[in-house]
């Protein structure tokens, strides 16, 4: 293989935007596993009281992820993340103004590989989500395990991570005065698994979850489309059924963690490395609002791009959760055949659920 390295004259704003996004890079992959040995290491020196308080301070804190978590303005506010990013670049857009007196589920597609789209948009303010929809507070959920990692569970959560538990969920959505914004990225970590250049399979038939506790708390649901965002990695081919794509789904079902073996460019050359393609991210958020009781779906979902009154069901039948997931799904497909063509896309590509 060819090795294409970057030229030495690249201007200093771009290198910056590359160290902002290696350190975005490097927080996923390897933050976690640095923290927990830091703490060990503490534990293990002549510090040791320090992890013991810190330990502490862990079981007191234990109910914080589920609870609403710990955001912090100003780290959420880091010029870090500015650069990060224009280094894609990504932006958000809206179609509508949403109302800062209730509670919404923002369902997010697709997962990509590392979600640049969900965190840029939702963990920091570089995209103006606090301008853009003035009197809301995003939460974007993250797997439970993750927060039973000290040190890091602290950090994630100072830029609004949260658990992605049930109960993690509910806290959000029935928050009495509304202005909770749950963002679930809803094909999970086996979707991650179908993120590639070109993907546009979605894993959401069998998630219904998220609209059964929308139905049971009243909040509203917004389909978001993230275009772009399965173009940042490669992945090696692991077609389903494969040997590959076996251990994948063995491996997930055991960590509860899925692992693409993803790449893409490196810092100093364009051949290979784990860091993101330079390719443009446009995050697009619809309003879609739903009755206790929907209406049976038509061709086109007469619903995309309004809000809905919403009626809370605490005891959601199956039919409701049925009719209301279908919905969804109709009202994300008139999102996406609506804005393909501006972002990218040609008219004979479509989305593909599993």
């Amino acid at each position: 293989m060819k090795l294409q390295f970057a030229p030495l004259n690249v201007p200093l704003q771009r290198r910056l935007q590359t160290a902002a996004a290696l350190q975005w890079v490097f927080s996923f992959l390897a933050l976690a596993q640095v923290c927990l040995a830091a703490f060990v290491l503490l534990l293990l020196s002549d510090w040791w009281m320090l992890a013991v308080l810190y330990a502490g301070w862990l079981w007191l804190d234990g109910d914080t992820p589920t609870s609403g978590g710990r955001r912090s303005h100003w780290v959420r506010s880091w010029r870090l993340w500015e650069l990060f990013r224009d280094y894609f670049p990504l932006r958000l857009l809206k179609t509508v103004d949403l109302d800062p007196k209730k509670n919404y589920i923002f369902g997010f597609h697709p997962h990509g590989v590392l979600v640049a789209g969900g965190f840029c948009n939702f963990c920091t303010e570089a995209s103006g989500f606090s301008q853009m929809f003035p009197g809301l507070t995003p939460h974007l959920l993250m797997l439970p395990f993750w927060f039973r990692v000290p040190l890091f569970r602290d950090y994630i959560m100072c830029g609004g991570l949260v658990s992605s538990s049930k109960s993690s969920l509910s806290h959000l959505i029935s928050r009495p005065g509304g202005g909770n914004v749950a963002v679930i990225a809803v094909g999970g970590a086996a979707e991650s698994l179908e993120a590639r250049p070109g993907a546009l399979k979605l894993q959401i038939l069998n998630r219904k979850g998220f609209i059964k506790l929308a139905l049971k708390h009243g909040a509203q649901l917004v389909p978001v489309f993230s275009f772009g965002e399965n173009e940042l990695f490669d992945q090696m081919q692991n077609p389903s059924g494969s040997p590959l794509r076996r251990l994948q789904n063995r491996l997930q079902s055991i960590m509860g963690v899925a692992l693409p073996l993803f790449h893409a460019r490196g810092v100093f050359q364009y051949s290979f490395g784990l860091m993101p393609y330079r390719k443009p991210i446009h995050t697009v958020a619809v309003v879609f609002c739903f009755l206790s009781a929907p209406p049976a779906p038509s061709p086109r979902c007469p619903f995309s791009g309004k809000p809905i009154p919403v009626v809370q069901t605490p005891s959601p039948s199956s039919e409701d959760i049925k009719g209301l997931h279908q919905i969804y799904l109709q009202s994300l497909t008139d999102l996406f055949e609506q804005n393909k063509e501006k972002y990218g896309l040609n008219k004979h590509q479509h989305l593909t659920f599993i």
